[in-house]
């Protein structure tokens, strides 16, 4: 169930939600359409899709696009994507579908997709998620955004994972399911999320945490193992905070079986994240930090990585973009973060840096052929 006040205005966290949805759609597309048109198999018929099982309404009161409006929008404009993209909608409230309708219907030039948008009025259940599982997909974007956790599942996100080109966004309403993993009453649709097994052990692990921080990344690294065990390798969380910064509201989490989608992801958020101290992102939209920025100066976050490749590849020779390839999954570290790291070892001696072309490199720059010689551990 939907609140009734939720889509009145769309406020500055649903803002930053929808961009990362919409940004990494275009570029998600954008590489299937080049991979499927550089394939030698031919396909008389090739399709992308793009799958909302909570759409919502169209706009929010407040006159402004909701999502599945704006990925029309940024279909209709592209010259491949229009022919290509089949896009599903549903929401299981009645007002929130006719008013979808009406919004997508009443988009410029919609009749330009050569793909008219299916929306559906359905409950998010079983029948549903064995439809997915049925079926054999097409390279599909699904965002699954339910207001809490009812229809949430491993089986459902699994189902939509399942087939090449596949990825999934999803909103992990982080207040409710921590609320919920200690009320017997909604026990089943937890055990759902997190696996019956898994939900067992988290609910004894989190009653012994030490603080609500160490609670959190709990429950967050609980989910995220859940979803790597079931085939989804590459998961990404990016945090949203309360107005004061001082709790969690809920997270937006990706979930891929490709390296590909993990780094654009990861390039999507970070430029959404509300900080960045020495140039790491925080992975989070925190609307306190711009008002405490003094707390944020006190980690040191390059020199830990510094501290981590001296130790990771002690003894090797490798190169930058080896380096980053082989240690950015699971951290906050961007491809550039690996780049002024190694360049500062460079500048105080302690690693050799080789340009296997012999051109001259320019000063301040560390490109991603260049070949790094790592001391021994002593």
């Amino acid at each position: 169930m939907t609140s009734n006040s939720f889509f009145d205005e769309q406020g500055e966290q649903s803002l930053v939600k929808a961009r990362i949805v919409e940004k990494y759609f275009s570029a998600w597309a954008k590489v299937m359409i080049a991979t499927i048109k550089s394939s030698k198999i031919p396909n008389p018929n090739p399709r992308i899709a793009y799958v909302d099982l909570f759409a919502g309404p169209g706009r929010y009161k407040d006159g402004a696009k909701s999502t599945p409006v704006k990925v029309l929008e940024s279909a209709i404009s592209h010259p491949d994507m229009k022919n290509m993209l089949v896009s599903v909608f549903n929401d299981a409230d009645v007002e929130n579908y006719n008013s979808l309708r009406e919004a997508i219907n009443a988009i410029p030039n919609i009749s330009d997709l050569k793909h008219e948008p299916q929306i559906v009025n359905h409950e998010v259940g079983e029948n549903i998620v064995r439809s997915f599982q049925e079926g054999k997909l097409v390279p599909t974007l699904s965002f699954v955004d339910p207001w809490g956790y009812k229809g949430l599942s491993l089986q459902l996100i699994n189902s939509v994972l399942k087939d090449w080109g596949c990825d999934c966004i999803f909103f992990f309403n982080y207040n409710r399911i921590n609320m919920g993993l200690g009320n017997n009453a909604v026990k089943d649709h937890i055990d759902a999320l997190f696996g019956k097994e898994r939900a067992s052990r988290l609910r004894e692990l989190i009653d012994g945490c030490s603080s609500p921080q160490v609670r959190e990344l709990t429950i967050i690294e609980a989910i995220c193992n859940s979803l790597e065990e079931m085939g989804g390798r590459y998961v990404l969380p990016f945090c949203f905070k309360s107005s004061n910064g001082n709790r969690t509201s809920h997270h937006l989490i990706f979930v891929s079986k490709h390296v590909k989608g993990y780094e654009i992801m990861k390039d999507i958020m970070a430029k959404e994240s509300s900080d960045q101290t020495q140039g790491v992102p925080s992975f989070e939209y925190n609307p306190a930090t711009q008002q405490q920025p003094f707390l944020f100066e006190l980690s040191r976050p390059i020199e830990d990585l510094e501290d981590m490749l001296l130790h990771e590849f002690a003894g090797k020779t490798i190169t930058m973009n080896e380096i980053y390839r082989q240690h950015h999954v699971g951290r906050n570290y961007i491809q550039s973060n690996y780049k002024s790291a190694l360049l500062s070892l460079e500048i105080k001696g302690i690693i050799d840096v080789y340009n296997p072309t012999g051109k001259k490199r320019r000063k301040g720059t560390f490109a991603d052929h260049l070949t790094v010689k790592f001391p021994v551990k002593k």
